[in-house]
């Protein structure tokens, strides 16, 4: 089994937005020369995310307000007691989760027809980092 890592590094201009990276990763699976195996596409940060989902602008509102109802932003978590102020962005990530892993076959992601991969930052506006890891046959 062989082994290609590469990392995506973000820095948004807003505390919250949802990145559609599908393309990003597609090139490094292509570097990658992996055939047949499948890619980890995983946040580095406890406070940003990578979920599949539909790249329709009106279900990244709704997944935003959705997350936002969950785990509103200015509460006064238990969290904040230690002197962050954002408590709200960990729980996101707790709901959207830091990772997933997409099949490749014939060297492409193997995605259904509606799927995109997205980077979603809960806390922003600082430097974050996602590890691209493909692994599987050349």
């Amino acid at each position: 089994m062989a082994a290609h890592t590469e990392y995506l590094f973000f820095e948004t201009g807003q505390s919250r937005e949802y990145i559609r990276i599908t393309g990003r990763i597609r090139e490094i699976v292509g570097r990658s020369g992996i055939r047949e195996g499948m890619v980890l596409v995983s946040a580095m940060h406890i406070t940003a995310g990578v979920y599949v989902n539909d790249n329709e602008s009106g279900l990244i509102q709704d997944i935003d307000e959705w997350l936002e109802g969950l785990a509103p932003a200015g509460r006064n978590y238990r969290h904040h007691q230690t002197g962050e102020d954002n408590g709200d962005a960990h729980l996101k990530s707790l709901l959207i989760h830091h990772e997933v892993i997409v099949p490749v076959t014939e060297g492409k992601l193997d995605l259904g027809p509606w799927q995109e991969i997205f980077y979603a930052e809960f806390d922003g506006r600082r430097k974050k980092r996602v590890v691209v890891k493909v692994l599987g046959d050349r």
